[in-house]
Order: structure tokens, then sequence, then C-alpha cells
């Protein structure tokens, strides 16, 4: 990986973020260590009350996360609590148009497969059209499926997939916001393990603990609170353990390469570091997954290419018990907030954390975008659409923007 420009002439970056947020600060880190200076940063709130933002020819942008920031939020979501669950279909739709509204300079994430990925039904069906391993699911895609209008919906669906454990997702949620991780018996028990706290008056909450509900009332009551946002259904697969706890993999792939990885573990369904997962030891993975590591980089990065105009994703793997295949449960456009981790070996990205890799990977990606992307970014298409407005084609390896898969996937 190298400078993106000469010395004497250091790119312009700009990045569209939340000026506090500790990921402006460490991306303004890695920028002026790279001698590149400080990135000139784009408030999310100005963008939304000003109707969007217009960049020069020579500026290149990065979009960091809207999230923590409650004038933001509220803005996006139309809620007066930042920790309410609700609103996430509101959030989706603004968010697309706030991209949407960013005019000229060169960008390194694809407004097309942002609405994409931003869309765990759409982003699902994309990977299983690239044969991408993925969890199976009765809500993948959109033509042509039965809308899932609440609790009844989803124990039909998931009868007739013959799914006893199952994740129920809001289509368009993060960090785990919605998420209910539901088992079910032939004698009609139900147990639903999520981060959601339903108050008196039916609203909900994240919390940072993890509660578990066996009352099927009580389960249905979120899932019909949750349902109006769009929910997405996707079997539960059972996962890897290490040191006695599930595990998975949170994979950052740069330009097209695996570069940084990170194992969480937890007690409960639910890896997410916030709530309770800790970080794994990646060495005795790499020990437990022999030869099948290769497979897991392989994997990830089959699944960062079905977005090739995004330079930088973070991949959800998930082991199956034993380490030795692998599925991808999610891509993530703001994936890459693992402070202090630096780069696999024979990554590229040795001594970088996730910040310095892009800076370092984003001139030759940039080049390597084609002309006419700098100036007149896509539009994102209907939520409707299975692909959004981008070409299918663009997921084909001989395809001028595919970015090819690197020998360290199989070293």
């Amino acid at each position: 990986m190298g400078r993106t420009e000469s010395a004497d002439a250091p790119p312009k970056w700009v990045v569209v973020a939340n000026g506090d947020n500790r990921r402006a600060g460490l991306f303004t880190t890695a920028a002026e260590a790279a001698g590149h200076g400080m990135p000139r940063v784009v408030e999310w709130l100005d963008v939304l009350r000003e109707g969007g933002h217009d960049f020069a020819d020579d500026e290149i942008v990065r979009l960091d996360s809207p999230g923590e920031n409650a004038g933001v939020d509220a803005l996006l979501r139309g809620v007066d609590d930042p920790t309410r669950v609700e609103g996430s279909a509101r959030w989706y739709a603004r968010f697309l148009e706030c991209v949407a509204s960013l005019r000229g300079g060169t960008r390194l994430d694809d407004p097309a497969e942002l609405a994409v990925m931003f869309d765990k039904r759409l982003c699902h069906d994309r990977l299983a059209r690239a044969d991408v391993p993925v969890p199976p699911s009765p809500t993948s895609g959109s033509g042509g499926l039965a809308p899932v209008r609440g609790w009844s919906d989803v124990r039909d669906v998931m009868a007739a997939a013959g799914m006893r454990r199952a994740f129920v997702k809001l289509a368009h949620g993060s960090s785990a916001s919605g998420v209910l991780a539901v088992e079910t018996s032939a004698s009609g028990r139900i147990r639903a393990t999520t981060s959601v706290e339903r108050a008196e008056d039916g609203r909900l909450y994240n919390s940072l603990r993890v509660r578990r509900y066996t009352s099927e009332q009580e389960v249905a009551a979120i899932v019909d609170t949750l349902a109006p946002d769009g929910l997405h259904v996707e079997r539960w697969l059972p996962k890897a353990s290490l040191g006695g706890r599930s595990a998975d993999l949170r994979i950052v792939v740069v330009a097209g390469r695996a570069t940084h990885a990170v194992v969480r573990t937890s007690r409960s369904p639910l890896t997410n570091l916030h709530l309770g997962g800790t970080r794994g030891d990646l060495a005795a993975v790499r020990v437990l997954a022999g030869d099948r590591w290769a497979t897991a980089i392989e994997v990830s990065e089959r699944a960062a290419a079905c977005f090739p105009g995004t330079l930088c994703v973070g991949v959800d793997l998930l082991p199956a018990i034993g380490w030795r295949r692998f599925a991808v449960g999610e891509v993530n456009a703001f994936g890459d907030l693992l402070p202090r981790l630096t780069g696999l070996p024979g990554s590229g990205a040795e001594g970088l954390d996730t910040y310095a890799a892009q800076i370092a990977a984003a001139g030759a990606f940039c080049r390597g975008l084609g002309p006419g992307h700098s100036t007149a970014p896509a539009e994102p298409g209907p939520p409707g659409s299975p692909h959004g407005p981008s070409d299918p084609q663009s997921l084909h390896p001989h395809h001028p923007h595919h970015l090819s898969r690197t020998a360290h996937a199989t070293a």
C-alpha cells in the first residue's frame, strides 16, 4: 500500500462525520501521521440542516458513521430519545437522501452500495447471488416476498423454513439494535435473547444489558412493534466457541484485501462488544482453524468484492463449530472502529490501524474507480430493488471495478 499522492502534493481529505466523535479523531490522527495534514470535517448535522454539501474536484471524500450524536439521530429517526429502537426505516430513507445530497469530490463510499449494505434483506440477497456463504433466510431479497407484518408472520416463515432457531433483525438496524435470537420448541416453548427493553407504555429501548424473554406474549409485543420498520429473518447457525464462549469474527477489508481481524466472544448469542462481548485471542483462532484460516480470509474478501465501489467494509464472519466452515452474517459500511488494532501479517497493513490502512490504499483505489465517479455519484435507487442501481455485472471478476482477491488469502 502506498501513499495516495506525492509528498509535495498531499491529498485533500474531507471527512463527513460527527466531528466530536472518536472515529473522526482517529482518522485525523492517521492522516496527520501519514503527512497528509488535518482533514476538513463536514458535520452530518450541517449536511442535514443545509440540504447537502459541495466538494471540490480535488477533494477525497470519506463518509463516517452518523451515529452517537443525539441531534443527528433526532433528524434521521424522528425520535425524542436516542436509546429508542423504533424509527430505523425513517433513518434509512433520510440517510440515503442525505448521502445523495453530497455533490462533487472523489467518493470512497458508493451511494448505491450503501443502500444495499444498510438493508439486511438486500445485502443478504446480493451476497447469496455471488455465491458467498450466508445463513439461509426466508426474507432475503425483495421481489415477490410476502411482507413480515409481525410476530405471527415471523412464526409462519420460521415454520415454513423449518427453523426452530432464528435471528430476527431490523432490516435497517445496526449495533444489534432490535435483534432477537429466537428459540422455539416442539412443545411451544419460546425464548428470545435480546438487548431490547420494553417499557410499560410499549416503547422499545436499547439496553446495555442482554435479557431473555420467555413469554410469547412479550416476544410478540416486541416483534409487532419492530415490524413496521421492516424485519429480516435468518437461520441461527451454531457458532464455534473459544474458551467456552460463543465466537465470531469482524474482518476489515480495505480495497479488496482483508487487513484487520478481531475475534468477538460472548456467553450470549450477541457478541457485540458494547453488550458485554470481549475480544478473543486471534492467534488461538488461527491455530484452531489451521489451514481453514485462508478460507475465512477468502470468504471475507469475496463478500467485500460485492461492493467494489466502497473502499472499506467490515465483514461479520460466522464460524461453524470446529472452525472449518464460515458464513457471512453482515457487511458493514462503517465497520472499521477497532482502536489500537494493527494489520494482519501478510496483509500489507502491518503496523497500521484500520484508518491508516485506508489512507495508504486510497490513492490506488481512487485511480481504479474510473472517470465520472468523482463528480456524479449514482443516487441510490428504491429499496425495493434487490441490487439497487448498481450494475450486477460489476460483480463479475473481469469487470474493471472488480477488486480481485490477493495472494495472501491462500498463503
